[in-house]
């Protein structure tokens, strides 16, 4: 409570206090305030506050008033406290004199004090207003808190340097906010490439330096751009990934020198040590490439409906191992692809001299997302796409895609449907089946050319367990 000059317990208490103020000795004993724990503002310092060295002068507990001096000093007290506490009363008044005039009040609880040592229980006071503030009590003479007293800048300048901040954890709603704030629920937006050093000696394991990595890297990024896929380079790094090395590597890699030999290890793509049992470890660092889409991801629901023989479009993958869509039916077939507006978003990027790559299927990546050290890129195979699209048909089960955006309208197009977002000018003018497509008049009959990929992107078997795919004549895999 805040500093004054006059008891608000009545005249009585205060001129008794301090007429034994004047008539105690300097070196006699009194009860005396401890700051425990600060306020969260630190206005224990502002003077309105109870302060180390304070000297108390009464207590009140519910209808009890006991006025200084004490009996018993500090455990007298804490008896008092402790069957308070015990009788669930808890609720205390401290009034404190500061100097020979000044008087302040605090209003507090009585709390167990967990910190304290010595085997007896003891108790201390938290505030009221601030349950961060914390003092005790303690036996001091009047001499040592009036020294206290007149030390409080040098006091504040010592808990200035001691003050430490401090961390911890706490609780986060992981799976709550992964499935309402993320675009796709429960996946990332976060797009990237891993390309391992390329083998130079398969025998001995030796590999091709970092900058042949980062210029593959670079070399993959640009063809892709090249071939109309539309992203945009994020950010490169290095990853590190730990193996088991032995026999020629390990004697050629493993390092024992000084640290001045770091320098050599900057442009190697493996390097070893030794750790404390002996064993020689490898470090293969390889380069990770981050890559987003221009317009950014676009959700695209295809319903199927009874009588519906095929899906009306066709899929092949580029030389990069991004899965596109190579061919439409025209607009005038009553096809899926036709009522979702895939056909419509297909001419559109034709229009834009852009692929239709085809990112998530039922939410799951489809892009390729690493480089062998043989060179080959690890992707999805047209094959087993082309086997679930055509199960979802027979099925009846709604086929959900993403595609990548070439430009913001298309992707505010496309994003309408997302739960959570909504554009309300645009999805007001196309159909609830089509909010996913940019309906130009002008461009329908570009959706009649069946003529397939722009770039001839081929058809392959690649399964989970090989990396080489088998190219044949058929041009796409419709479905």
């Amino acid at each position: 409570m805040p500093m004054d000059r006059s008891s608000s317990w009545g005249s009585q208490s205060q001129s008794g206090s301090e007429d034994s103020s004047r008539g105690r000795s300097s070196n006699a004993a009194v009860l005396s305030i401890e700051c425990l724990k600060g306020t969260s503002r630190a206005e224990e310092w502002t003077g309105e506050m109870l302060e180390t060295g304070d000297i108390v002068e009464e207590i009140k507990i519910g209808n009890i008033s006991i006025t200084a001096p004490f009996k018993n000093g500090k455990s007298g007290v804490q008896k008092i406290l402790h069957n308070s506490f015990k009788s669930k009363e808890t609720s205390i008044r401290v009034r404190i004199r500061r100097g020979s005039d000044e008087f302040a009040e605090l209003v507090a609880c009585i709390v167990p004090n967990n910190g304290s040592t010595g085997g007896k229980k003891q108790y201390m006071l938290r505030s009221i207003d601030d349950p961060n503030y914390t003092v005790g009590f303690v036996d001091r003479t009047e001499a040592d808190c009036l020294a206290l007293q007149a030390s409080r800048g040098s006091r504040m300048e010592s808990a200035l340097a001691a003050a430490q901040l401090h961390d911890g954890y706490v609780a986060y709603p992981w799976q709550k906010q992964m499935q309402e704030l993320l675009p796709i629920p429960n996946s990332s937006c976060f797009l990237s490439i891993l390309f391992l050093p390329k083998s130079s000696d398969s025998v001995s394991h030796r590999y091709n330096d970092l900058e042949d990595t980062l210029s593959r890297a670079n070399a993959w990024h640009t063809a892709s751009q090249a071939s109309g896929v539309p992203i945009v380079f994020m950010n490169i790094q290095t990853e590190s990934l730990l193996t088991k090395i032995s026999g020629e590597t390990a004697s050629s890699t493993v390092n024992t020198g000084s640290l001045s030999d770091l320098a050599n290890l900057a442009n190697v793509s493996l390097y070893g040590f030794e750790d404390y049992h002996g064993v020689d470890i490898g470090v293969v660092r390889g380069v990770r490439l981050w890559f987003a889409p221009i317009g950014g991801e676009v959700a695209v629901e295809i319903k199927i409906k009874d009588g519906d023989t095929k899906l009306g479009f066709a899929i092949g993958r580029t030389q990069e191992g991004f899965i596109q869509v190579t061919s439409v039916l025209g607009v005038e077939e009553d096809s899926p692809a036709t009522r979702s507006g895939l056909s419509s978003l297909y001419a559109e990027a034709k229009k834009a001299r852009k692929l239709l790559v085809v990112s998530r299927i039922s939410n799951q990546k489809v892009l390729p997302w690493m480089v062998s050290p043989e060179g080959a890129i690890r992707c999805y195979d047209t094959v087993s796409i082309s086997q679930k699209l055509s199960l979802h048909r027979h099925t009846k089960v709604p086929i959900s895609l993403h595609v990548f955006a070439w430009d913001q309208e298309v992707a505010m197009l496309g994003n309408a449907n997302l739960r959570s977002q909504t554009y309300a000018p645009v999805v007001s003018q196309l159909p609830k089946e089509t909010q996913t497509a940019h309906l130009a008049t002008a461009n329908a009959n570009r959706g009649r050319e069946n003529d397939g990929s722009m770039f001839g992107v081929g058809r392959d078997t690649a399964g989970e367990e090989s990396f080489r795919f088998h190219n044949f004549s058929v041009p796409n895999n419709w479905v």
